[in-house]
């Protein structure tokens, strides 16, 4: 044991957690959950991944790491007309489909042959709101809002896993100390709330189903190439399998999908971690010790972003989702012959099309494939 494995951990839970809240608390507003059920939606899916990664890694022995689902929470937020009980069926089909993928090899080959570049452009479409929100935070309060830009960019050229986290710390210190925050909330345990699913049509093709898609190509796969980056080849099935289930058994709680991570997996996979490959599994448990004490304090957390203004929640989860834009936008226009396509997945995902009550990601990705198709026709 090396002192390097707790810290490595820790710090993987900290960036992972403090640097996309923010993009939680906007997915649980966008269905119009309650602070208790944000709350709860909070822990249920901390707890989710410090059992899921407890398990995985010293099942596996691997440092196998887990994570919400980023990019589905933007998709979550980047949403409307959907009720808090119609997001929680989704989230149960949505781990019932992971549960197959794990079960069933071909699903994971079959979403694998998505091309990269529509995936890609999907993703994209959903996370430049956030991007573009973050800017329209400045004219509503440039004296907090310019400062942290500027620390933002500045911390980015040294740490970019820390440069989030920094923004969320600073401005809600400045926010505290200008007077711009009334007082901070009373502490208190966290505790679950039970909402019944509303499986509807629209919760399951226009959420339920990008959702899915989302998670299997942005994450579950990026956190698989991580792991095989660092020299670890585990069988995909179980992995895929266990947070499927997890997210499944968390989904009545207003558990949001949990996936392999693939940022803070790598911040616990290197060799500063440990020399030695085989003793690098160990930050699992510590990084599952992190998550058991941000479930306890869900509540608190939830109550302190409340009081926060709102401009910096919007601020850090632009932030927060910045390097996944500029990562997704270069994917998808990486291959000429794809780009159109990859284009029109863009736009349509961007513009938040809602057509027979079924959201844009969906149709963006439709419509990304029926391009890509007729350029192969034309090609033949």
């Amino acid at each position: 044991m090396r002192l390097s494995i707790p810290i490595s951990a820790f710090v993987a839970a900290i960036v992972g957690f403090g640097g996309t809240l923010a993009i939680v608390i906007a997915a649980a507003t966008a269905v119009g959950a309650t602070q208790i059920e944000t709350a709860s939606w909070v822990t249920t899916i901390c707890l989710a991944m410090a059992i899921e990664s407890l398990w995985l890694s010293w099942r596996t022995k691997m440092p196998v790491i887990t994570a919400w689902s980023t990019p589905g929470l933007a998709l979550i937020a980047a949403s409307s007309g959907f009720s808090m009980s119609e997001a929680v069926a989704a989230f149960i089909v949505t781990g019932v489909l992971l549960i197959a993928t794990g079960l069933f090899r071909p699903l994971t080959k079959l979403i694998s042959r998505i091309p990269p570049s529509v995936a890609s452009g999907m993703l994209a479409g959903i996370v430049v709101t956030f991007a573009l929100n973050a800017v329209k935070t400045i004219p509503i309060d440039p004296w907090l809002i310019l400062p942290l830009i500027a620390v933002f960019f500045v911390i980015r050229l040294f740490n970019p896993a820390l440069s989030v986290l920094a923004v969320l710390i600073g401005g809600g210190l400045a926010a505290f100390l200008t007077g711009r925050v009334g007082g901070l909330p009373t502490p208190e345990l966290s505790t679950l709330t039970l909402i019944a699913p509303d499986f509807t049509t629209k919760a399951v093709i226009g959420l339920a189903l990008p959702l899915y898609l989302v998670t299997m190509a942005s994450q579950n796969l990026s956190g698989l190439a991580v792991l095989r980056a660092a020299g670890y080849h585990p069988e995909p099935g179980p992995l895929i399998g266990v947070t499927g289930l997890f997210s499944l058994l968390s989904a009545p709680f207003v558990g949001s999908t949990t996936n392999l991570a693939a940022i803070s997996a790598a911040i616990c996979t290197g060799p500063d971690v440990h020399p030695d490959p085989a003793e690098r599994w160990k930050t699992g448990p510590f990084y599952a010790l992190a998550y058991l004490i941000f479930a306890i304090f869900g509540a608190s957390l939830v109550a302190i972003f409340a009081v926060l203004p709102q401009s910096l929640i919007v601020l850090v989860a632009g932030l927060a989702l910045m390097a996944s834009l500029a990562n997704a936008l270069s994917i998808a226009l990486k291959e000429e012959a794809d780009r159109m396509a990859a284009t029109v997945t863009f736009v349509v995902t961007a513009s938040g099309l809602t057509l027979f009550g079924v959201g844009a990601a969906f149709w963006g990705l439709i419509a990304g494939l029926v391009v890509l198709s007729l350029d192969m026709i034309k090609k033949r």
